[in-house]
């Protein structure tokens, strides 16, 4: 495991990027407040997804990004911008409304989501032009086709990747991971490491199994060496608070790891 990958508390490059972002990263959609959002960018946690095709742009994070920048710290913060019109014309015209509407001039990412195969050449040039024109610096890519990253990095055209993990999907281990590796790899960042509220549910555990908190299901995530980033979301100020606090934690030891395989073996049905 890398030496800076072993403090959740410190922040990591995002892969080739060169760009430095908290452990935890702050998604959009599960209704927290600016004040949360800015507490938890506060703590480190500068990496923010924001804005879908689908339903909308964030009012709160929108404005927590107004806050952030007013207080002259626009530099700190990492923002992704989530696209998922899959039309070039779309997603130029709701990114460029997200962009006007938190009064910025760009993103740092523009997240293509989800793809189940690979992106059309028509998708990714229109990507491509949105960056030559500056509204964006870097282009990502968000799906649960595991076998498809490997494919995407020959491209040389993504510079992160969302991919699903946590205890019950465990097959980015040996089918995404091992092949992001090198100085030039693109940044991994995770999505749905409770997998649905699943892995929480005391209903689902094993007899005499005590149900993981989503702190542990984050370490379970973070202990992995491939992981720049774990995404979390929140619904009020306490539950952040309560998110964060596992950034003054440090990976899991193997009996720990050991115990949230189990239990997502038993949730996914694995004898």
């Amino acid at each position: 495991m890398e030496d800076h990958k072993m403090s959740f508390s410190e922040q990591t490059l995002l892969g080739r990027t060169g760009l430095k972002v908290g452990r935890l990263g702050i998604a959009s959609g599960y209704g927290a407040p600016a004040k949360a959002i800015e507490e938890a960018f506060e703590r480190g946690c500068n990496y923010l997804t924001w804005g879908t095709f689908m339903r909308g742009y964030s009012q709160h994070m929108r404005e927590a990004i107004r806050n952030i920048v007013a207080k002259g710290q626009r530099d700190r913060m990492v923002l992704a911008m989530f696209s998922y019109a899959h039309q070039s014309f779309l997603t130029e015209h709701f990114l460029a409304k997200g962009l006007k509407s938190a009064g910025l001039d760009h993103a740092d990412f523009l997240i293509l989501g989800y793809f189940p195969r690979r992106p059309s050449r028509r998708i990714i040039d229109g990507a491509l032009r949105l960056k030559e024109k500056g509204l964006v610096r870097f282009i990502g890519l968000s799906g649960h086709n595991r076998k498809l990253f490997p494919k995407l990095i020959r491209d040389g055209v993504l510079d992160v990747f969302h991919i699903r993990y946590n205890a019950v999907h465990r097959g980015a281990e040996t089918e995404s991971f091992p092949f992001l590796t090198g100085q030039a790899r693109p940044g991994v960042v995770n999505f749905t490491s409770t997998a649905w509220g699943k892995l929480m549910n005391p209903k689902k555990m094993p007899s005499g199994e005590k149900a993981p908190t989503a702190a542990e299901c984050y370490r379970f995530v973070l202990t992995h060496p491939a992981v720049d980033v774990c995404m979390t979301g929140a619904r009020t100020v306490d539950e952040m608070r309560q998110n964060i606090a596992v950034l003054e934690q440090g990976p899991m030891a193997e009996e720990e790891l050991a115990r949230m395989c189990r239990i997502g073996d038993h949730i996914y049905g694995r004898r």
